[in-house]
């Protein structure tokens, strides 16, 4: 739709949408200021780009979380047409140093709760900066803009350009950034500006796989080595290629800790599979795979041990999903995705007493495929739990949905040919309205014909 508007507006022609242009800035401040930066020339638009952005930040207009994308988007153009309007990289580097540099005026006057303008600082800033501190020459000013932005951050918008400094700047430039940062933090005496300098250092050391340094400085960062700290030292150790102290850290980690397991393992199978340790690593894709079971963890775990042995994994998990007492959802996920149906049909009839209606997503998700192979008794059972949740807690807003449930019952209760140990559709239509016969709102809206009976009606 774009491309056609753009094509029909090509074929008008020149002066007629300069004519366009002219009268709608006329009536538009907007429009007039857009021609204004259109027709500059490089060094005046530098100039006008420098203006309105004094405008921003001397205006005391607050603005709420509604006006404030509307500023979103006043500020995604304004870095448009500074790519499109400047060319020399350090000039342009500079100028969004100076747009980073507005951000205290900005936040201040709006309600950004929906994070717009902040992605903008992160993402489209970002993206502009790099794109003119790739090209510029003289990499050692693009080094100091990056120390002079980033000393403080506030808002949380500016760090991010420490973050990709090692796409456009030299593993010395990087270093002469660390010795700055390192003197600046010696001399810091708040210890939330002193973590912020550390914290850049920690983000200039991965970038050039200084392990060493990331250590020492998240450790002189944190009072006490985390989990996550562990963690992240263990990540940049890799990252490194110094797999041995990477495996360390990890042992470090107390074995009943369960923060961070899934990070932990992820960085385990990546450390076993470069130590070469097949037997180590097949344990822990096993014990993964047997954690949660999906078709994602299956994978990895054939990879590791071959996929001719497929059939027999499934067949010894599936025995044991089986004898398992608890009801995961995403054991009957897996069943279902190996198509194995027979089985998580036995596994939910199993388990029918641990159904609950206010887990509706993974119940109403089983319908579908249950009733196109026919486990209309399942169906049922899922429908009435459903129904049931929703009646005892008398949730009216919901009694629609409740009305719907129970009618797909009367008419699928005639698929049904053996109940097994559960009440047939009849029992448990009484039993359901001698419980809740008093809920007129939800009996009163129910179809006639499906009264439990004249003498339940009258009693109505």
């Amino acid at each position: 739709m774009q491309d056609l508007r753009k094509h029909k507006l090509i074929e008008l022609g020149v002066e007629v949408l300069a004519d366009a242009l002219l009268n709608l800035a006329a009536k538009n401040a907007k429009a007039d200021e857009l021609i204004e930066h259109l027709i500059a020339p490089p060094t005046q638009f530098e100039q006008l780009f420098k203006t309105q952005l004094s405008q921003l930040k001397s205006s005391r207009r607050l603005l709420d979380w509604r006006a404030a994308s509307s500023l979103a988007a006043e500020l995604q153009l304004l870095l448009q047409e500074l790519r499109s309007n400047v060319y020399d990289p350090l000039s342009g580097a500079e100028l969004v140093a100076t747009f980073y540099e507005a951000d205290q005026f900005i936040f201040e006057r709006c309600d950004d709760s929906n994070g717009n303008i902040g992605d903008l600082y992160r993402s489209n800033a970002l993206e502009l900066f790099t794109h003119y501190a790739r090209r510029c020459a003289d990499k050692n000013k693009i080094a100091k803009l990056i120390l002079k932005l980033t000393q403080k951050d506030d808002y949380g918008v500016r760090s991010c350009l420490i973050h990709d400094a090692s796409q456009y700047l030299s593993k010395e430039l990087i270093l002469s950034l660390i010795e700055a940062f390192q003197k600046l933090a010696s001399k810091e005496k708040n210890e939330y500006a002193r973590g912020h300098h550390l914290m850049m250092i920690e983000s200039l050391a991965r970038q050039i796989k200084d392990a060493k340094l990331f250590e020492k400085t998240r450790i002189d960062r944190k009072a006490t080595v985390a989990t996550y700290s562990m963690i992240d030292i263990s990540r940049v150790y890799l990252e490194s290629d110094d797999i041995e102290t990477a495996y360390l850290w990890l042992q470090k980690i107390p074995k009943d800790e369960t923060f961070l397991e899934d990070e932990k393992d992820e960085l385990l199978i990546k450390i076993y599979k470069k130590q070469g340790e097949s037997e180590k690593l097949q344990q822990l894709l096993f014990q993964k795979f047997r954690e949660h079971h999906s078709i994602k963890s299956l994978d990895a775990l054939l990879d590791q041990i071959g996929h001719d042995k497929r059939d027999e994994v499934i067949t010894l998990e599936v025995a044991h999903i089986l004898k398992t007492d608890k009801l995961c959802w995403s054991d009957v996920d897996f069943l279902i995705a190996i198509h194995k149906i027979d089985e998580a049909e036995q596994y939910l009839l199993q388990r029918a007493e641990q159904f609950n209606g206010n887990q509706y997503e993974n119940l109403l998700s089983l319908v579908k495929p249950m009733q196109s192979e026919k486990r209309y008794l399942l169906v049922n059972l899922i429908y009435r739990s459903l129904l049931v949740s929703i009646l005892d807690r008398a949730y009216t807003k919901a009694y629609p949905h409740a009305i719907s449930y129970l009618q797909k019952l009367d008419k699928l209760s005639a698929n049904v040919f053996d109940w097994k140990n559960f009440n047939d559709h009849n029992a448990f239509k009484d039993e359901l309205f001698q419980k809740h016969r008093l809920k007129y709102s939800f009996w009163s809206k129910y179809d006639d014909q499906f009264m439990p009976s004249k003498t339940s009606k009258k009693k109505l």
